[in-house]
């Protein structure tokens, strides 16, 4: 009796002695210094969704001269959209028109049922100014002098701003995408001329305003018609032709790569 007592005894203080020397070793638990599941927030390409695509603008938002009826650069650079992830479906409205100039776009853009497309859109491209040109042109044809184009720039470049105020008025979230201006007037002559330098301002102007903008895309296109060895024009010697019109997207789809509109779109495109 004795006997078992002692070995009870024994193994009590065996069991408190492990105990206290397992406490000693792993001590008290910390506190985890970071979260064990970062946050995850799904993009916005996880579901596809449609979105709406409005033209504006003159020709060459039309597509005149395209021949092979594919709607110019407009056409070919929204058949590109299908293929952006995120990209349900591509809604297009195309309302631009051959001859109008900035001042008539503005006129149209007081419209009600085009100011309920261009609500709506997610996308808007147009391309002005060509017409704006011509019409100095026409007017000055056998006394060209430099200070006309400068006048009507000036001109221009106020028109430019209501339109972009006027499109941000209806839709704040849109990404606009504004095509530059070329000279025709180089396939007659590669030489260096003022009316090219005077085409690089109202290029600028452009530009200019798309930067002010923060949700808005420039894209050249000057050098893309520079002279017609390339045979980029159509017969009226003033459009691009097919070819023209594909070079014309192939840029589009490039800048509005480098344009990243992707994070424009607030991670809802994804090109």
């Amino acid at each position: 009796m004795k006997k078992r007592y002692l070995l009870i005894v024994f193994f009590s203080l065996f069991l408190v002695s492990c105990e206290q020397s397992l406490i000693h070793k792993v001590g008290p638990a910390e506190t985890r210094a970071y979260p064990a599941f970062t946050e995850w927030k799904i993009p916005g390409t996880f579901i596809p969704k449609p979105i709406d695509v409005v033209g504006l603008g003159d020709s060459l938002t039309e597509g005149i001269g395209d021949e092979l009826k594919k709607g110019g650069y407009f056409g070919r650079v929204t058949e590109a959209m299908n293929d952006w992830a995120g990209v349900e479906e591509v809604h297009v409205e195309n309302i631009a028109k051959k001859g109008r100039r900035s001042d008539q776009l503005i006129k149209q853009l007081e419209k009600p049922g085009v100011q309920e497309e261009l609500k709506k859109a997610d996308i808007i491209l147009f391309t002005i100014g060509g017409n704006d040109i011509m019409k100095v042109v026409k007017r000055n044809l056998f006394k060209l002098k430099v200070e006309p184009f400068y006048d009507e720039l000036k001109q221009f470049e106020n028109r430019l701003d209501e339109i972009f105020s006027i499109l941000r008025g209806l839709n704040g979230d849109a990404i606009i995408i504004v095509g530059g201006l070329y000279n025709p007037f180089s396939i007659i002559s590669a030489e260096p001329t003022e009316l090219e330098e005077i085409m690089n301002d109202w290029n600028e102007a452009i530009e200019v305003q798309t930067v002010l903008d923060d949700r808005a895309c420039f894209v050249p296109v000057n050098d893309l018609f520079y002279s017609n060895e390339n045979m980029v024009y159509h017969t009226d010697f003033f459009h691009p032709n097919a070819k023209g019109y594909v070079q014309m997207a192939d840029r589009y789809i490039e800048r509005i790569d480098e344009c990243d509109l992707y994070k424009l779109s607030d991670g809802n495109l994804d090109m």
